[in-house]
This record gives structure tokens, C-alpha cells and sequence, in this order.
């Protein structure tokens, strides 16, 4: 993506796709844009009028203008009032449409993005996107367009008046022009500059913000306070010494028009009083017209100079999140429709490097998981398990080598009738800020009876504090199962891959975070769900694997072991050696 040196094709890029957010709107948008055009249209109206006010009203005390006039001042500015009311409720009004399609755009699009995406990119940078960014890109579109129309138009009717009045007078507003040119020029590319480099800086101070609320048990034990204080200053004081270089550069495109502008209306001033243009019978009215529009096209160009602060910050923002629009979804290229699944998984020379990683994570893996039997995977952390697991619903795709499902390569299907054949329980357990029911019946699972949602919480030993809670599966979790402990948010995990009942089961730690007589029952209901289902399970505690129809044991990304429990102790192996060592210290803290 280009930041400073956007050309003025991709900005033309960028405002063609900005107008096409406001195509849903365009009614609203004619209106709107009417509205502007008699706003501007009643200003240069009454700046036309001021001639005759002054010379016929006070000069000749024509009786004609003196009943007509007043009339006319009201019928005038009774028309703006309901243009400017009409024009601010439509901005307003189409503003909030573009700022909501396009969060919902983005939202949308965060629902297909691969894994990748998300490991690659900070959760406050996407947060920001959809809050800060997005809100951003009405600046373009509605807020800045109504100054540019308005003000453009404004300055247009009264340099027309002036023209009108004495063009030989007007001409002293040319030397405002090529000056104007200048500033617009330079101060459009210095805000492009400044705002790309904001849009990154607010990600990260949502981001910094995020990291303390979600880690501040952390936080407060380890003593960070102060460093993430000193971090939160340093992103936070580059975002002022950013927004100050706006503020700067604006106040220098106001001073500079103000100069250009009192330079024009001293020439005025010096002009009119010329024996030349006193013998041209210049009125008090007409030399009044013209200093008045003069002075009325001051602020107008004041705010259309300053405005392309919003425009450049809108068109910044846009850039980015059309960037994001514009990148690779996950790849769903299945034609296959799958249904009665057996589960019959193979990985032939499975090869797996993730995004911007050195060393490959899966070096090679061939094995086979048969219908409807356990598979275990066991080793140290950063052997390789998890991404064994993230592999089957094609969170990610293989570097190399294939995996296939029932006899098909596994991206011959459909990516969402691949996953609807699994249930998935994850080492890191995701509960939303809703009841226990609709963290349970979740997605597709949703409008399951309550009484079948008892059921799978009672078989996976969660009605246990569910019934003590004071509306029962309706009460709330809190944000991240905030409210409920570690085990018991795990259960309520175990109760949703219970209820989905489908016939390909991964438990990645399923039952890591359970105290010995939960998770006794959680194994039973496991078992149970277990039986003619093909399951992978990842476990650290190697009791709970021992059934296991195959444990395969990997270390560094390559298996080095492979077999039933019986078999692997008698090789006296790394299984051993890894079981021997948790016999030990569950001894030890048994006899202590």
C-alpha cells in the first residue's frame, strides 16, 4: 500500500470507491445535495442584494425597496434555515449509513479470514479498523463533502456577485489564486503523510489498551504498572506530537489564507478610492458588496483549505480498510459436499511453516487415524500437536504433503461441510458474553431445547454450579467467561462439542484446567461420546490417553513414537520417559 507518495490515480481510485459506499443512500444524497446548493445559492442571493439595500434603501429612501426589502432578507434566509436543516440531517443521515456499512463490511470480512491473519495483525489494530478507521471515512464522504460543496459553492456565487458588481475591482482576488493552489497542494500531501502514520498509532494504543484490561491480574502480581505506563506514554505522546502536526499545518493554511485574503481587500480598499474608479461612479453600495463578499469568501476558504485535514484523514483510513477488503479470504475451493463422514484421516509427508516462521512446525508427518478410533497426541510444548489439530478443520493449510479424509484430499470439500463434521474443544476455551445456554447451543446449535441442553451440561458435569447460580443455564458468563473458573468454563466447552454430536472430535486440553473427580466424569461422558467417533486428542497429562487406540508421540515437528500405551512403555522410549517422569511427581504430590 503507497502512504506518502499516493498518486492522484489510486486517490481517484479511492474516491470512486467511496462514492460507491454512498450508492445505497443516493436518494438521501440528492437531497442532501440540494439542500447545499440553495444554502450556497440564499448566501449569494443575499450578497447580490446588498447593492440595492445600500443604495436604494439608504442612499435614494426609495419606498419601493424599503417595503420589499425586509421581506425579501426573510424570505431568503427562511429558505437556508430549512436547506441547512435538511443538509445537516442528511449528512448526519447518510454518514451514519457509510460509517455502519462499512463496519459492517469489515466485520464481515474478519468472519473469512484465514488464521494467519489474525496470528499476523494485533487484536487492537482490528479493533481500531472497525471503530476509529471506519469513522474516519464519514469524514470523506459526508462531513468534509458538505464544507467542500457549501463553501465551494458559496465562494463561486460571491466571486460572481463581485464580477457582477465591478470585475475591474474583482481581479484583485486573483492573487489569491495561484498562492491558494500552492497551500492546498502542499498541505494535502503533508496531512496524507501525518494521517497514514495516525491510522497505525491509534491501533496500537487500542492494542496496549487491550493487552492491560485483558492481562491485569498479571500485571498487578509481576509489577508492570510502570512499564506499561511508560509504553502506553510513548505511543500515546507519538499520537500527539502527530495530531499537533496537523493542528500546525492547519493553522498555517488558515494564517496563510487570511494574509492572501487581507491582501486582496486592502487592494480593494486602495482601488476604489483611485480617481479612476471614483470617475466610474463606484456606489457605496457596490464598493459594500464587494467588501462584504470578500470578507464572507474569507471563511469559506479558511474551512476549504482546512477541510483537507478530514479529507486526507478519510482517505488515509479508506486506504487502509479497503486494504483489508481487498485481501485473500480463506481458500474454499472444495466442490465435495461432505456427509456421512467416517472419519478416516491420513496425512502423507505432512509439511507445515507458518507465516514468517524460520524453522517448519510439522517436518514430514505420515500417519493414519482410522474410523471411529483415538488417536492421541503427546510430546512437549512446541512439538507440534496443536498444529496437527488446526490442520484437520484447515485452519491452515499444509506447506507440503497431503491429508486426506475418507479416501478424498481434505480441500476437496467444502470448507463448511468439513467443519460441520467436527467438535471442537480448544486448549484455550472461548465463551462469549452471553448466557450458559447460548454458549452452549451456539451458531448452528442454536434453538436446541432447553431440556437437551441440560442434558449434555449434566453429562459433562456442569449443572453441578449451574444449578447454584440464580438463573441457572440462562445466567451470564461474562465477557470470556469472566464470571465462571477455569474448570467450569471447560466443562461448558465440553457440554457445546457434547451437544454438536458430530462424528470427527478434536480435544486439544479438553480437560487440562479440572480438578480429579471432575475430570474423572468429564472422561466418562468423553468415552462416551467418543464410541464410533474418530478423536483426536492432544494431552499433556498422559493418563488420560492410555485407552487411546494410538498414541503418537512427536517431537519437533517428526513423530518418534508410535503405538498403544502397553507398547511404548515396553520400548522404554520418550513415552516412557515422559510417563515414568508424571508417575513420579504425581507420586510426590499424592504423598504430599
Amino acid at each position: 500500500m503507497n502512504t506518502a507518495g499516493t498518486s492522484i490515480e489510486s486517490d481517484a481510485t479511492i474516491y470512486k470507491r467511496l462514492l460507491g459506499l454512498l450508492h445505497p443512500f443516493r436518494a438521501a444524497v440528492l437531497v442532501t445535495m440540494l439542500a447545499m446548493v440553495t444554502d450556497a445559492a440564499c448566501m449569494t442571493e443575499f450578497a447580490n442584494k446588498i447593492k440595492p439595500l445600500i443604495d436604494k434603501l439608504f442612499v435614494d429612501r426609495d419606498p419601493h425597496v424599503i417595503f420589499w426589502m425586509p421581506i425579501i432578507i426573510v424570505a431568503i434566509f427562511f429558505v437556508r434555515s430549512i436547506a441547512v436543516y435538511i443538509e445537516t440531517y442528511g449528512i448526519a443521515y447518510v454518514g451514519r449509513g457509510v460509517v455502519q456499512s462499512m463496519r459492517r463490511r469489515i466485520f464481515d470480512k474478519y468472519l473469512q479470514m484465514p488464521a494467519a491473519f489474525f496470528d499476523g495483525e494485533s487484536s487492537g489494530r482490528q479493533i481500531s479498523r472497525i471503530t476509529y478507521t471506519s469513522e474516519q471515512v464519514a469524514q470523506a464522504t459526508t462531513d468534509s463533502a458538505k464544507t467542500a460543496i457549501v463553501d465551494g459553492l458559496t465562494v463561486v456565487g460571491f466571486v460572481y456577485v463581485m464580477l457582477k458588481t465591478n470585475w475591474q475591482l474583482s481581479l484583485a482576488l486573483l492573487v489569491m489564486v495561484p498562492s491558494i493552489g500552492v497551500l492546498v497542494t502542499y498541505v494535502s500531501r503533508r496531512y496524507r503523510r501525518i494521517n497514514v502514520t495516525i491510522q497505525d498509532v491509534v491501533g496500537h494504543v487500542t492494542g496496549v489498551v487491550e493487552e492491560v484490561v485483558g492481562a491485569h491480574r498479571e500485571v498487578k502480581v509481576f509489577g508492570g504498572q510502570d512499564y506499561e505506563a511508560k509504553r502506553f506514554d510513548e505511543i500515546t505522546d507519538r499520537a500527539r506530537k502527530l495530531n499537533v502536526k496537523v493542528a500546525a499545518t492547519n493553522g498555517l493554511s488558515t494564517a496563510f489564507v487570511q494574509l492572501a485574503a487581507a491582501i486582496a481587500l486592502a487592494l480593494i480598499v486602495f482601488f476604489a478610492t483611485r480617481p479612476f474608479m471614483l470617475n466610474a461612479k463606484l456606489t457605496a453600495g457596490a464598493f459594500t458588496t464587494l467588501f462584504m463578499c470578500m470578507g464572507g469568501i474569507l471563511p469559506s476558504l479558511k474551512r476549504l483549505t482546512t477541510v483537507q485535514a478530514n479529507i486526507q484523514r478519510g482517505l488515509a483510513a479508506a486506504q487502509e480498510l479497503f486494504g483489508t477488503l481487498d485481501a485473500p479470504v480463506e481458500q474454499d475451493h472444495g466442490g465435495l459436499v461432505l456427509q456421512d463422514c467416517r472419519g478416516d484421516f491420513e496425512f502423507r509427508d505432512v509439511r507445515m511453516t507458518y507465516p514468517g516462521a524460520q524453522t517448519e512446525a510439522l517436518r514430514g508427518i505420515s500417519m493414519r487415524c482410522t474410523p471411529g478410533g483415538i488417536t492421541a497426541l503427546v510430546g512437549r510444548s512446541g512439538s507440534g500437536k496443536s498444529t496437527i489439530a488446526h490442520l484437520i478443520p484447515r485452519f491452515y493449510e499444509p506447506t507440503s504433503g497431503q491429508i486426506f479424509l475418507d479416501g478424498q484430499p481434505l480441500d476437496d470439500y467444502s470448507l463448511a461441510s468439513l467443519r460441520r463434521q467436527i467438535a471442537w474443544v480448544g486448549q484455550d476455551i472461548v465463551l462469549f458474553d452471553d448466557t450458559i445456554a447460548h454458549n452452549i447451543a451456539y451458531g448452528e446449535l442454536a434453538g436446541t431445547g432447553e431440556k437437551t441442553i441440560i442434558e449434555v451440561a449434566e453429562a459433562a458435569n456442569a449443572m453441578e454450579f449451574i444449578r447454584e447460580l440464580p438463573d441457572g443455564i440462562h445466567s451470564r458468563v461474562g465477557e470470556g467467561g469472566s464470571l465462571l473458573s477455569g474448570g467450569q468454563r471447560q466443562r461448558i466447552a465440553v457440554a457445546r462439542a457434547l451437544l454438536k454430536n458430530a462424528p470427527i472430535l478434536v480435544l486439544d486440553e479438553a480437560t487440562s484446567a479440572l480438578d480429579t473427580e471432575s475430570e474423572r466424569l468429564i472422561q466418562d461422558a468423553l468415552s462416551r461420546l467418543m464410541e464410533n467417533r474418530t478423536t483426536l486428542v492432544i494431552a499433556h497429562r498422559l493418563s488420560t490417553v492410555e485407552h487411546a487406540d494410538q498414541i503418537v508421540v512427536l517431537d519437533a515437528g517428526r513423530i518418534v513414537e508410535r503405538g498403544t500405551h502397553t507398547e511404548l512403555l515396553e520400548r522404554h522410549g520418550k513415552y516412557a520417559a515422559l510417563h515414568h517422569l508424571q508417575f513420579r511427581d504425581s507420586a510426590a504430590a499424592a504423598a504430599d
